[in-house]
């Protein structure tokens, strides 16, 4: 029986750069199907994102990065889910298959993939949390974790310590060449400082949210 592969992007406002990912998505060999989570945009993500040729679904308030995700994957019967950013910059068809590979072949149950951000800079990552959108993984991972832990970026702290505390094999790669649009070139400075200062405090408190579950038995 033939594994199905589904590519899901969630995006907000990024009609600047989801078309070129959905382009080299639509090039990989593994992927069947790619779809677009338009999350509230109100720019022309929804149209951009047909146009490049991708399923998209639109919503009408911006519910967050988990919201769309879980949304999304309610809309395949695929095996196997791979996530991509939206604002991505030089993607390629080799980063995807190297990200897509080892959940494939049994080897990892989910694969995290780290953008390029210099020898030392991917060093420092591979020493911090896990937050990448860019991953590769199973559906009965994500089907198992209670929908509770599945919103903003609870889901991506989600993910890893629910394959670290049943003892499951997953890993990273790094996405060579792979950037992303940095929010000071979407926002204002002050804003992106806010943003930024806003996604480390949700992680953190994503972090202990989930790990006092697990303590507790509750997750």
């Amino acid at each position: 029986m033939s594994i199905k592969i589904v590519a899901i992007i969630p995006a907000h406002n990024e009609e600047q750069t989801v078309a070129n990912v959905i382009r080299v998505l639509k090039q990989s060999k593994e992927i069947n199907e790619i779809i677009v989570v338009s999350d509230g945009s109100t720019d022309k993500t929804t149209e951009v994102s047909v146009q490049a040729g991708a399923t998209v679904y639109s919503l009408k308030h911006q519910g967050g990065k988990g919201e769309a995700l879980m949304y999304a994957l309610k809309k395949t019967d695929a095996d196997i889910i791979v996530f991509f950013d939206a604002d991505l910059i030089g993607l390629n068809e080799e980063s995807v298959s190297k990200l897509i590979k080892p959940v494939v072949s049994g080897e990892k149950v989910m694969n995290v993939g780290l953008r390029d951000r210099g020898r030392i800079g991917i060093a420092i990552a591979r020493h911090m949390p896990l937050i990448s959108g860019e991953r590769a993984l199973k559906r009965e991972i994500l089907e198992a974790i209670p929908d509770k832990y599945m919103n903003g970026f609870m889901i991506e702290t989600a993910l890893n310590y629910y394959c670290r505390s049943h003892g499951f094999s997953y890993g990273t790669i790094v996405l060579k060449g792979v950037t992303i649009r940095r929010k000071y070139q979407k926002v204002n400075l002050l804003t992106a400082m806010i943003q930024y200062v806003k996604m480390f405090i949700d992680v953190a408190k994503a972090m202990l949210i989930v790990r006092s579950a697990r303590l507790f038995g509750k997750f």
